[in-house]
């Protein structure tokens, strides 16, 4: 999953940016409206983290400019305004929800995945795939019962598949949903980590569930490609 974090405050944007990549997440920074706008126009995040007292355009601004240009992107907006009325007037802007500082982390972290099971359909926190089981709000991982060890960056892989288990994941799908702006474009670092994850939740005696359709993607399935 993919977040943009948008938050004129360095110290803050840097602490909720570490929190979030500790948890998987892929995450972008930036520190003022416009650049927030321009960023999401060109990259497919599944969640924006907007503070409303922004340089330039504001919060609330941002959000009403992101949904005119049918960016529906779920918004989550930070904000030191604790009164109804400014609450009523983020989500009237078109935010999905609102939390209000001083937050405790664990709580943002509760809405995010909160509103990543808006899209679409009300996702389910946990995927089985034969007797690969993902709990995706632990962050767990098992194969017939045994705890699978993974990294942040393998983790969020697997869930990315999972969440689309049957069906082919593209290239440029998992770049823009597990890597951040950092990612070299022509690097191989996806057939690498795909290739990791391969070697976890793939090993002997277990029978292959990650599968290779050439020229198209990964998917996660317990059905063999023909």
């Amino acid at each position: 999953m993919r977040i943009l974090v948008v938050e004129d405050d360095p110290r803050l944007q840097a602490l909720i940016a570490r929190g979030l990549r500790e948890e998987s997440y892929a995450v972008d920074t930036v520190e003022n409206g416009h650049e927030a706008i321009t960023q999401a126009a060109v990259n497919s995040y599944d969640a924006i983290v907007l503070d409303v007292m922004l340089p330039g355009l504001d919060g609330l601004q941002v959000v009403q400019r992101l949904r005119e240009r049918r960016i529906h992107t779920p918004v989550l907006m930070l904000t030191a305004r604790d009164t109804v009325a400014d609450r009523i007037a983020g989500l009237d802007a078109g935010a999905d929800d609102y939390l209000v500082k001083p937050f405790d982390f664990g709580e943002l972290l509760a809405r995010l995945r909160a509103l990543l099971r808006r899209p679409e359909a009300v996702q389910p926190m946990r995927v089985q795939v034969a007797d690969l089981e993902i709990d995706m709000q632990a962050h767990s991982v098992h194969r017939s019962g045994v705890a699978l060890t993974l990294t942040a960056k393998e983790y969020a892989l697997l869930e990315l598949l999972a969440r689309h288990a049957g069906h082919v994941v593209s290239r440029a799908d998992i770049v823009a949903h597990v890597w951040d702006d950092n990612h070299d474009p022509f690097s191989n670092a996806v057939e690498v980590y795909v290739n990791r994850l391969r070697g976890k939740i793939d090993r002997e005696p277990f029978t292959p569930l990650l599968h290779t359709r050439r020229g198209a993607g990964y998917i996660l399935t317990d059905t063999p490609p023909v």
